[in-house]
């Protein structure tokens, strides 16, 4: 195993561990998701150069697309959120409440 490879589980496995752990407000396990997602935006841009080959892949550039719509979703859910309830802490949110 790489060094590259090492830092790149540890990244994801501390930013799941983060958000498994660490939910009291909602801007921190949207900062968890979003590290997860740059670590695994890093990991498939370093993709082809582990495995030598020529042709860049459009993986990566999907996956940055769809962390940008989901930093946007998470950061209106937030502003939502904090209108409606006084603050982003998870514990005041009743999600079985219509």
């Amino acid at each position: 195993m790489t060094l590259l490879h090492l830092s790149f589980y540890a990244t994801f496995t501390l930013s799941s561990l983060g958000l498994a752990f660490h939910r009291t407000h909602l801007i921190s396990a949207l900062l968890c998701l979003e590290s997860m997602m740059l670590s695994m935006y890093i990991a498939l841009s370093m993709w082809p150069i582990q495995t030598q080959t020529s042709t860049p892949t459009l993986l990566p550039i999907l996956m940055l697309t769809f962390s940008a719509c989901e930093a946007g979703t998470g950061l209106a859910l937030l502003v939502a959120s904090t209108r409606t309830h006084g603050s982003d802490h998870l514990h005041n949110f009743n999600l079985l409440q219509c």
